[in-house]
């Protein structure tokens, strides 16, 4: 009988960000107090599991949510540049308000194809990276389980390949809130179940920037 695998995909914790800035992958932009908090809330929710390896995007929102894990199992962090957020041309810019990216019509030429999408990184380039890190992640672990750090769109995206969705959606309809856990099972290199679960979402205060 094949071997039982364990792949956690935890969304980051909630991030500092008073000017409500779609971060993107810029740098400089670090988890509030409440996105600590769930962080540890999470390494406490999951300190029974028998996870033997932890891996996460380089950037600085990531590292702080593995951080607490790293301590909990005693586990170096791998750092796995293929789970970085997704690339988006409107990162850097305000998400609402009077500056808000669709407040100029400048920038509607971007908005021109929503199945790629148009204003940033291919959801098949990100699924194709998504799973080549859960591929790594998986054989490392074989038989145990592993937790791997990344963000809200990728997170999504290779959910809904694994499900056997479509790519193109309606961010606001995405399940992977703030610390949260979308779980893929398998049996040998056969994905067998998918499950999602939020240890930290009483924490949540408000909808964090989209795509974060």
């Amino acid at each position: 009988m094949a071997e039982t695998t364990i792949v956690h995909l935890l969304r980051h914790g909630e991030v500092h960000n008073p000017a409500n800035v779609l971060y993107g992958r810029l740098p400089g932009f670090h988890l509030s107090e409440t996105g600590v908090q769930m962080a540890e809330t999470v390494a406490k929710a999951i300190a029974t599991r028998d996870v033997v390896a932890l891996f996460s995007s380089p950037l600085e929102r990531a590292q702080e949510t593995v951080a607490p894990l790293s301590a909990t199992f005693g586990l170096d962090v791998t750092l796995d540049d293929r789970l970085i957020e997704a690339e988006n041309i409107f990162e850097g810019l305000m998400v609402g308000g009077g500056d808000g990216i669709f407040r100029s019509p400048s920038r509607y030429r971007y908005l021109w194809n929503p199945l790629r999408p148009s204003w940033g990184e291919r959801y098949t380039d990100v699924v194709r990276r998504m799973k080549a890190a859960i591929d790594v992640a998986r054989d490392t672990a074989r038989g145990h389980e592993a937790v791997l750090v990344s963000h809200q769109l990728p997170i999504w995206i290779i959910r809904l390949a694994a499900e056997g969705r479509r790519l193109p959606h309606d961010p606001r309809r995405r399940q992977c809130g703030l610390a949260s856990l979308t779980t893929l099972s398998f049996e040998g290199d056969r994905l067998t179940s998918v499950g999602y679960s939020e240890p930290a979402g009483a924490l949540s205060r408000r909808p964090a920037v989209p795509g974060a």
